[in-house]
């Protein structure tokens, strides 16, 4: 927990020069910097280090543990020991999945088990040291001799493992999965393993572990054919000399060889969640040849322009190498799906393939990225958003649920609440990003207004929401956060509504938007739970996530009362007045931040990283430091975000203060680095907060670029005196994305004082709701 100190003090205003367009290719450009992939490996970040590409479908990383919240991606910096290495990861999640097809290097007896951190020599894992980790290359050496190295194409993982001379084996452990223990019922059905005529090696499983009863399929192939194959099927039962299959639950298979050493091993192994014949297929097309170092060149390539696209000079070298490692963690999910033959897992169960030229993805954390992290590669990979895009319109309208909460592996996990997947669409409308939009519209009306519709645990009380205007407490859990994430959907809707013609629905929608005033109890300017009667819950406390002991679930969705009244991002100037005024709202904001940071016992651990009772480890009020600029105070954010992105992030394996969540973590810091923040994506326009660095280089893509300049910024300089846009002086505490994305010249002048008066007046306070204050 952080300690809370004095930040929100004074500020002053004043331009400063700024180059215009042509000078950008007069100035030097600035050096990339390599990022760190260990940060967010320890403490609570889950990211793991391993080989991937840019939304590439194979993450091939070691695997330290499968049974601690700590490890939900497969690896914590503090175990000390690996177990293997497998070929699917998730980045950043609170909830473990996936570490598909686990490859063990083993000398001397193999052992089927792999044993505890606390006792490794008792299993098949093993100590390590020697560790690296660069953008698609991964390195180790294990402690009986075996140097591990891994590189990825687009579908299929490389390994290249040196043994000492001598006898030697590869284990692969298809029983092998988050939360290991808790395999009752099973979570691994109809597994099976093969070779095959020409010595691959294929299997699958169906797990049933959060993404229930996905598939995946792997084909394997080696550099050396082993001396012999031994099959485990359930309970580690050795089958038949000369076996050539085994099927099952909880399969393994051991392949050894009597000269190890003689030549490095390589192992290329391709997976599909679609079928057999996918990875096959995903095999034979890109593994052509057995150069390791090729494909090690191809994807550190692959990884030079997603890194290029923003480069800073100025701030701390831990500063410089925490962006870069940010912007690699933005570019990690969603992840590719779709095998090369186009064929991927639909949310209905069914098979489908994607147009000539286009991709299916996976791992869409929309609930956390619908915040910061689409709007970043709407700014800086655009190209992307347009396939993210096209595959969220198709996914829409093939889902029984309708728009995307949580979709992985062809299958909706409705993780969270809500129905954010109307986000991103309506963002990429409103920033001109071309799509067929109109083809998702029929399942995002159904999800709106059709409440016999089938839903999940994330769309629940949709009735009640549309009848009364809130969801009652006494009804549903997490009745309070459900009113008002159900409010911004409903505000994207109606935006991306409108944007097609559809003026009924969208003015329905709007109206509806409003109704997370219905939880807000402007009389004490808190959100607070209100039952069906009309009745609000007493006596309150903000600090309390509920206001029933167990078995009955939380009012609030990872938030507490606190966090939960500044969750409104699209109609900010509502909220203000809602809650008394300016001035009202402005002490409620710093009452906030300065609250004692305690939470009850029943907290879960993702409200982490508290400045007063703000979490920034977590998604509901991420936004939040930026709405002292509605207020006219954008000095007070200016102060706020300085300290959030010097205090909350470290170039350190414990260096993320929460989850990544599949990169919104990053993005944020990417963002407020900069100097800027999406606060209500939909809006399309920028919140100036204070940027880090002297000088920043956006690359816009079709060759534009954005400069951001803050000469001499120092660390005692977190305050903006002045700001100039093309060389013009701009008062306003925000800038639309429409000339942003134009390309040129954003200059600060930054101060050790506040200046007040910027942002200040009514005109130069950012839109909301499609209006400006006043």
């Amino acid at each position: 927990m952080i300690n809370r100190r004095e930040l929100l003090a004074g500020s002053a205003i004043g331009m400063a020069a700024a180059a215009a367009i042509p000078a950008v290719a007069r100035t030097k450009t600035p050096r990339r910097t390599v990022p760190n992939l260990f940060v967010g490996t320890g403490g609570t970040g889950h990211t793991y280090p391993g080989a991937t590409r840019p939304f590439g479908m194979v993450q091939l990383s070691p695997d330290t543990g499968v049974e601690r919240w700590e490890t939900c991606s497969g690896y914590h910096q503090g175990d000390g020991s690996i177990l293997g290495f497998s070929h699917t990861h998730l980045s950043g999640t609170g909830i473990g999945d996936m570490l598909d097809v686990l490859v063990v290097p083993g000398r001397g007896a193999v052992k089927l088990i792999p044993g505890s951190v606390e006792a490794p020599d008792k299993g098949y894992r093993q100590r390590f040291s020697n560790e690296e980790a660069q953008p698609g290359y991964y390195r180790v050496l294990l402690q009986n001799g075996v140097a591990a190295e891994l590189t990825v194409g687009e579908r299929i993982g490389w390994h290249r493992y040196t043994f000492p001379s001598g006898g030697g084996h590869l284990l692969i452990d298809l029983s092998h999965l988050v939360l290991d223990k808790s395999d009752n019922p099973p979570l691994i059905r109809n597994a099976m393993m093969a070779t095959l005529a020409d010595g691959t090696l294929i299997g699958r499983r169906q797990v049933f572990r959060w993404a229930k009863g996905r598939w995946i399929q792997f084909a394997l192939q080696l550099s050396r054919a082993p001396d012999r194959v031994t099959f485990y099927g359930d309970g580690d039962e050795v089958q038949p000399d000369g076996a050539t299959a085994v099927a099952g639950q909880r399969l393994k298979a051991v392949l050894h060889y009597d000269d190890a050493g003689a030549s490095p091993l390589l192992v290329r192994c391709a997976v599909s969640a679609v079928d057999d014949d996918g990875a096959r297929a995903n095999l034979a097309a890109e593994a052509t040849h057995w150069d390791f170092d090729s494909v090690c060149r191809e994807a550190a390539a692959s990884w030079a322009a997603p890194l290029d696209s923003v480069r800073v000079t100025g701030g701390s070298e831990d500063q410089r190498v925490l962006m870069t490692t940010a912007l690699y963690h933005a570019q990690l999910a969603p992840t590719l799906v779709s095998d090369v033959d186009g064929r991927y897992p639909g949310l209905d169960g069914e098979t489908h393939r994607v147009p000539a030229g286009g991709a299916a993805y996976s791992t869409y954390s929309l609930w956390d990225t619908y915040r910061a992290l689409h709007p970043l590669l709407t700014l800086i990979a655009p190209e992307r958003v347009k396939s993210l895009i096209d595959d969220m319109i198709r996914q829409t309208a093939q889902s029984p649920y309708g728009p995307l909460v949580w979709p992985l592996q062809g299958k909706e996990t409705a993780t969270m609440i809500g129905w954010h997947g109307v986000v991103p669409l309506a963002e990429a409308q409103a920033k001109g990003i071309e799509a067929d939009y109109a083809a998702a519209w029929p399942a995002i009306r159904r999800r709106s207004f059709d409440f016999d519709a089938p839903d999940k645990d994330n769309s629940k009380g949709r009735d009640l929401y549309d009848r009364l205007g809130y969801v009652p407490a006494d009804k549903w859990w997490e009745s309070v956060s459900r009113t008002q994430e159900y409010a911004y959907d409903d505000w994207a809707s109606s935006r991306l509504g409108a944007a097609i013609g559809q003026k009924n629905d969208a003015a329905r929608l709007t109206r509806r938007s409003g109704n997370w005033r219905n939880v807000i109890d402007g009389t004490i300017g808190f959100a607070r739970p209100r039952f069906a009667d009309g009745s609000w819950w007493t006596p309150y406390d903000p600090v309390q996530l509920g206001h029933m002991p167990k078995p009955w679930w939380r009012d609030y969705t990872e938030a507490n009362g606190w966090q939960a009244t500044f969750l409104n991002q699209h109609d900010v100037y509502g909220l203000i007045e809602h809650m008394g005024g300016d001035a009202k709202f402005e002490a409620k904001l710093d009452a906030l931040f300065n609250a004692p940071s305690t939470l009850p016992d029943n907290a879960p651990p993702d409200i982490s990283g508290l400045v007063g009772q703000y979490a920034h480890g977590n998604e509901p009020d991420q936004h939040a430091a930026y709405l002292y600029a509605y207020v006219g105070a954008p000095w007070k954010t200016q102060a706020m975000v300085r300290r959030l992105c010097t205090e909350m992030y470290k170039n350190d394996p414990d260096g993320i203060i929460g989850n990544d969540d599949c990169g919104q973590m990053s993005a944020w810091y990417v963002f407020s680095a900069l100097g800027l923040y999406p606060v209500d994506p939909v809006e399309a326009v920028y919140v100036l907060g204070s940027p880090l660095f002297e000088r920043a280089e956006v690359a816009l893509g079709k060759g534009r670029a954005l400069v951001i300049e803050a000469p001499g910024n120092r660390p005692d300089t977190p305050y903006v005196a002045g700001v100039e846009w093309n060389g013009q002086r701009r008062d306003k505490s925000w800038i639309p994305h429409a000339e942003l994305v134009k390309g040129g010249t954003l200059r600060f002048t930054m101060s050790a004082k506040p200046n007040r008066a910027f942002g200040h007046a009514l005109a130069s306070r950012p839109p909301s709701n499609g209006r400006q204050p006043g």
